[in-house]
């Protein structure tokens, strides 16, 4: 084929080089100019599953300075928090509480995990529904912390059923399993886990049982009722789909079992239920916050619901994504995963069979022009992936493989 040919000998001739454009779709309810819509081809576009392109008017509300203890900030803080528990289809007179926590999001799953699973002497066992390298992640917290786990390891092609999981939570040896732990996005590959008919199928084995959704890359573009999946903690961060800058993570918590729960912390930082009692106290974080990300977060919040809440920002991810595997096919590459194990978010593509490909070449080249693509993280095979999220548009994904 000419043109995987071309990008072979010169690492890439299949993208092209026009320049980026300003695009105005999905904030045209909020915003009279171009400030909130793709930024202009000097900057990289970042097809990657985060951090992620930014629009200017989230990178604009980092350029005044807030104290962190002010009322702007406590406001802000407010704000954003009631914000998440309606997006997760919750709020807190229905007994759920959003939780902010300082870091990556790997910081807020381990503040989750490590404050709320009881140790082993307490009866805490948690089980892990893993088909990736964050599954694994999850696995890797517990070991530090002495948790005890169960670990059941899919193939990062397939993804854990409802069976699955309550097959295991019936064989469990006469030690009951207390939580449930499993990605809802796994971009290992790419792969999109059912965590509503797991979470359901919990609540009917056994309603004590408190379940974790690790939502990083699914939050804010797949529809999540916290309430009718049975999740208890859901873990994401600002710069995923909800297109903030990195600096903090959140949990939206069901607020008995944070309660309950949330007793067995194992770290001053990363504790669950103090800081949850601290932004209750006074509306601050305990410790300083990251209060650029969080203003910058807040403007992402009002331009993900002026596009249409999660309904519309997929719909735009699922437009890019349509793009993406249309051009990457023309090129000979194929998502890795079969269609009804693929979502919207990330796409893995395995290299070609052609040992004059070098992904080095390949992804300098691409960097060259401004277009930042993602190593992959497959454990068994060599591949690369590319992100569609983040303020990207179709057009931007023409340009890719235009």
């Amino acid at each position: 084929m000419p043109a995987l040919g071309a990008m072979r000998a010169h690492g890439l001739r299949c993208v092209s080089a026009l320049t980026r454009t300003v695009d105005s779709v999905g904030s045209t309810r909020m915003f009279a100019s171009a400030s909130a819509m793709s930024v202009a081809g000097r900057e990289p576009a970042l097809y990657t599953p985060g951090p992620l392109t930014t629009s200017l008017s989230v990178k604009q509300a980092m350029l005044r300075d807030f104290g962190s203890r002010d009322s702007t900030m406590v406001s802000v803080i407010k704000d954003i928090r009631e914000r998440l528990l309606q997006m997760a289809h919750v709020s807190q007179e229905a007994g759920y509480e959003s939780v902010l926590q300082q870091g990556s999001g790997t910081f807020v799953v381990e503040t989750v995990v490590g404050s709320v699973v009881p140790p082993p002497a307490k009866g805490g066992r948690i089980l892990i529904m893993s088909n990736g390298a964050y599954g694994l992640r999850m696995a890797k917290m517990c070991q530090t912390y002495g948790i005890d786990h169960e670990l059941v390891h899919f193939d990062e092609t397939e993804a854990p059923t409802a069976e699955d999981v309550i097959a295991k939570l019936q064989a469990n040896e006469g030690r009951r399993y207390t939580h449930v732990g499993i990605i809802h996005h796994e971009t290992t590959a790419g792969t999109l886990n059912p965590i509503e008919a797991i979470g359901r199928a919990i609540l009917d084995f056994d309603p004590e049982i408190s379940y974790i959704v690790d939502s990083m890359s699914g939050f804010g573009a797949y529809p999540v009722d916290m309430q009718a999946c049975n999740i208890h903690y859901l873990v994401s961060s600002a710069n995923k789909n909800l297109e903030g800058c990195p600096g903090f993570g959140f949990a939206v918590c069901h607020r008995d079992r944070l309660l309950r729960d949330g007793v067995h912390a194992r770290s001053l930082s990363l504790d669950l239920l103090e800081q949850w009692r601290g932004l209750e106290n006074n509306g601050q974080f305990r410790f300083t916050p990251p209060t650029h990300s969080l203003v910058a977060f807040q403007q992402a919040l009002l331009e993900h619901d002026a596009e249409g809440g999660t309904e519309g920002r997929l719909a735009r991810y699922t437009a890019n994504f349509q793009v993406l595997k249309a051009g990457m096919a023309k090129l000979g590459f194929h998502p890795y995963l079969s269609e009804d194990k693929q979502g919207a978010i990330i796409t893995t593509f395995l290299f070609p069979d052609d040992s004059n490909f070098d992904f080095g070449l390949f992804y300098a080249r691409l960097n060259e022009r401004g277009m930042v693509i993602y190593p992959g993280k497959l454990t068994k095979a060599d591949c690369f992936r590319i992100g569609t999220i983040g303020r990207l548009f179709p057009h931007d994904l023409v340009n890719l493989v235009g």
